[in-house]
């Protein structure tokens, strides 16, 4: 796994919050993160995930596309609309079929994608490089 490095707060281990309504998905991905020396928040849906955002303010925001609440998309762009969310990547963490067309997600306000079901091999190294 790969050695923590400096967040761009200046902590050593960047915080990620996960957004996921799935509790194995959920925990699979703060599982493998915190393996690889990440801190780690959950949130099972957008309301949850714009309250932690705002308080904790994370390195970097995965989120599901589709939530119980709102869909990631809308949350996402709450995110982005927030004062003091607005810097945070988020980035797109998902089954949905995208056909290699994520150009949506970009001007949806996604930093990125990541496709699920995650690779545990490299889906830390796919999330640090949203941590800057």
């Amino acid at each position: 796994m790969p050695a923590p490095s400096r967040n761009r707060r200046g902590a050593e281990s960047p915080l990620v919050l996960i957004v996921d309504d799935d509790a194995r998905n959920l925990k699979l991905a703060r599982d493998v993160l915190r393996a690889a020396g990440f801190r780690t928040l959950v949130a099972g849906n957008g309301t949850e995930a714009g309250a932690l955002g705002a308080e904790h303010l994370p390195d970097v925001i995965l989120m599901d596309l589709r939530l119980p609440d709102m869909d990631g998309t809308e949350a996402a762009r709450i995110l982005g609309d927030g004062a003091r969310t607005a810097a945070i990547p988020v980035v797109a963490l998902s089954a949905v079929a995208l056909d290699g067309d994520i150009a949506w997600l970009t001007r949806a306000g996604f930093a990125g994608y990541i496709e699920k079901p995650i690779d545990v091999e490299s889906f830390p190294y796919q999330v640090r490089r949203f941590c800057t």
